[in-house]
């Protein structure tokens, strides 16, 4: 007994220590996660006293929004902050310092509002990547020139204009409102966030009715032979094949086949209908069997036909079952990224979709993009990203968990 004992203590202690080193890992997961994206949730901006200059954007009493000189102006306010910029090197340095969205808030500002024409406006846009980096103290200022993407001159204009209080971190809504971008202080994920969006849709359209569809037949109609267990026995295997698979059947038979548009929205949720089939079904099967057999009994006894029974008694009392496992197999889909890829949502696609048919991309293959970009704003971007996206799943599985709490029935 006590070498029993011992043994027992043993596995428990094996046990608490598996379960504390896995802790610790997710713990330093999420630290190192947090601590590198949340600076993202806010960008540098700089104000300038802009001259909407009636001469430079209306030169011939006419506006033209797609030919008005708005990064002259943005030029020109610049410089009267930095008089001491004058060499044409000089101005070229110094117009690094803020970002080309500044032109493109210009242009939405007048476009708005064309009575700003003649005005002198005091606007903050945004500053340059790596301005913001120098201010989220990203980038050293005491290393080697030629080692870091500012110059002395940048560094010294940067801390003038902050000692003038003309720089301000602000919240980046750019993040959530803008679409893909070259530019990193301009980046968002808003195009991929409604990608992901329209294919969740397509797909919990698809899958919770087919899936359930077939594990009712399954389970409940289909008679027990060689042809419903090699049924049973593929739908088995299809939940364990990698994802790239169903990429590659989506890229045949929906693209090269049904010519439907690639990288669209339509096309990603049909490819992750296919990869949540099995999931689903094998979840509305268990959720079925778990249905006391006096149900079906009593339903029987009191003269329901087989179809009543299946639809009035045991679906009700599956449904909670049924519902988790398909929000799990969401969770799931969303999370998916290699068979994206194989059907070109891996595109770079800067418009934010409007329709199934738009091209778009999805929040997983956008943090696959960003990761890869070699500029550091990218990384915290990217780290953005992924808190996001585990913000959807997390709200996902806990949807999942409060369905079954309040739809679980006791017997």
């Amino acid at each position: 007994m006590p070498r029993r004992r011992r043994k027992e203590f043993t596995f428990k202690l094996l046990g608490m220590v598996a379960t504390a080193i896995g802790i610790v890992f997710l713990g330093l997961f999420f630290a190192s996660l947090i601590a590198e994206g949340t600076s993202a949730f806010k960008q540098t901006f700089l104000k300038l006293d802009i001259e909407l200059s009636e001469d430079v954007l209306a030169p011939d009493g006419e506006l033209d929004l797609a030919y008005a000189d708005f990064d002259g102006l943005v030029r020109t306010a610049l410089r009267a902050e930095i008089p001491e910029a004058s060499g044409r090197r000089d101005r070229r340095e110094l117009y690094r310092i803020v970002s080309v969205g500044a032109a493109y808030q210009l242009r939405d500002l007048i476009a708005q509002n064309p009575d700003l024409l003649g005005t002198t406006q005091s606007l903050w846009v945004p500053a340059s990547s790596n301005v913001d980096m120098l201010i989220k103290g990203n980038i050293d200022a005491n290393i080697e020139e030629a080692l870091r993407p500012l110059s002395d001159k940048q560094i010294g204009w940067v801390r003038q204009l902050q000692d003038q209080g003309r720089l301000e971190s602000r919240f980046n809504r750019a993040l959530f409102t803008n679409g893909d971008s070259r530019e990193p202080e301009l980046a968002g994920i808003k195009g991929a966030v409604m990608g992901s969006v329209y294919m969740l849709l397509v797909t919990m359209a698809l899958s919770f009715p087919i899936g359930v569809a077939a594990a009712i037949y399954l389970e409940e109609f289909a008679p027990r032979n060689r042809w419903s267990d090699l049924i049973e026995v593929n739908i088995n295997n299809l939940a364990a094949v990698p994802s790239i698979v169903f990429g590659l059947l989506g890229l045949a038979v929906f693209i090269n086949w049904a010519a439907l548009p690639r990288a669209a929205p339509l096309v990603g949720g049909l490819v992750l209908t296919l990869l949540t089939l099995p999931v689903i079904i094998i979840a509305s099967r268990a959720a079925i069997k778990a249905v006391p057999p006096s149900i079906r009994e009593a339903a029987l006894g009191l003269g329901a036909s087989q179809t009543q029974v299946v639809f009035h008694h045991v679906l009700p009392l599956a449904l909670p079952g049924m519902l988790t496992g398909a929000i799990i197999g969401m969770s799931r889909a969303l999370g998916e990224s290699a068979p994206l890829l194989m059907i070109g949502m891996v595109a770079f696609i800067v418009d934010v979709p409007g329709s199934l048919t738009d091209p778009a991309t999805a929040l997983p293959v956008q943090i696959f993009l960003w990761a890869d970009s070699p500029e550091r704003a990218f990384a915290e971007r990217t780290s953005a990203a992924i808190i996001v996206l585990l913000g959807f799943l997390l709200v996902m599985n806990l949807t999942a968990v409060i369905l079954r709490k309040r739809m679980e029935r006791k017997w």
